[in-house]
């Protein structure tokens, strides 16, 4: 075969590594599994919120607007498309995302509310805002523009420092991961910067990791998971057999193992067609196109 059509035939698929641990992850969440060997796909595997706004953020950066009020209208529009994920938005998120319209809808019935119909950041430090950050890591061009776009996609909602860092932090592994430096180096480059404790490992944290909510304890581990792993399913098996938030862990380390070891094994990538919406496969097409325009 012709080595130009080999080279033209691969698929990045940017994000996808990120939604595949979302997946993964999803039937463990509120049902735990600590080791790694289970099966990687099951009939209740389905995306969660993660994907659906790992998706609106990728939308975002795919388009010329980048601005915040796009990026505001680009989760809103996602999730009114898909309110219902497995798992359900979280608390404070689904209020950012819905109560605005349902304010404006009683005012329009005539009922008076004194809550504003304005979306505002609300201080978070959960790691919603990590787990979104993909797009942030593939489309960046620097490592300062992957520290910029991680920071503005997480202070929409999630403008506490521990929030922004999570996103960042993500973005920054990606970042790193897709331009192949080794290991150690993209290690000692997040400590350096975000001051995450990284030097444990998964057998280490196993034992007494329990569901976290937080950036500060969501990424770390999900870094080290990545760090553990010779390979894409590996890292999302390792990050699965932590336990805790696990469909939000494997995506965040799912993200970073993807653009490391690029590699997805097609029979992975059959699953995902079969439970991905055509609208996900739209955006991450629009989404490589720029990354390797």
């Amino acid at each position: 075969m012709n080595f130009d059509i080999m080279v033209q035939a691969f698929r990045y698929y940017p994000c996808l590594g990120a939604i595949i641990g979302d997946t993964v992850g999803s039937v463990f969440e509120f049902d735990n599994i600590k080791q790694t060997d289970f099966p990687l796909f099951s009939p209740e595997s389905n995306y969660t919120d993660d994907s659906i706004m790992t998706i609106a953020v990728g939308d975002w950066l795919a388009n010329t607007d980048r601005s915040q009020s796009a990026l505001e209208e680009k989760l809103v529009s996602w999730a009114k498309q898909y309110p219902c994920p497995v798992g359900g938005y979280g608390g404070a998120f689904s209020r950012w995302l819905f109560a605005p319209q349902m304010l404006s809808d009683f005012r329009e019935r005539g009922m008076t509310y004194s809550m504003s119909l304005e979306r505002h950041p609300y201080n978070s430090w959960g790691n919603g805002s990590a787990m979104r950050a993909s797009a942030c890591g593939w489309c960046a061009y620097t490592i300062d523009q992957a520290l910029d776009l991680g920071k503005r996609s997480a202070e929409i909602t999630h403008n506490h420092p521990e929030g922004i860092k999570g996103a960042q932090a993500v973005a920054v592994a990606i970042y790193l991961a897709h331009k192949r430096e080794r290991k150690e180096y993209i290690r000692d480059c997040i400590e350096d910067l975000f001051k995450y404790d990284l030097r444990h490992t998964c057998d280490e944290i196993r034992p007494d990791y329990r569901w976290e909510a937080s950036c500060q304890g969501t990424v770390p581990p999900a870094l080290i998971a990545f760090f553990d792993s010779h390979d894409f399913e590996s890292a999302i098996r390792l990050a699965v057999s932590l336990g805790g938030d696990s469909d939000t862990l494997a995506c965040i380390t799912g993200g970073i193992a993807h653009a490391y070891y690029e590699d997805i094994p097609e029979w992975i990538i059959s699953e995902m067609r079969a439970r991905l919406p055509q609208a996900f496969w739209t955006i991450i097409d629009n989404v490589e196109r720029l990354v390797f325009k």
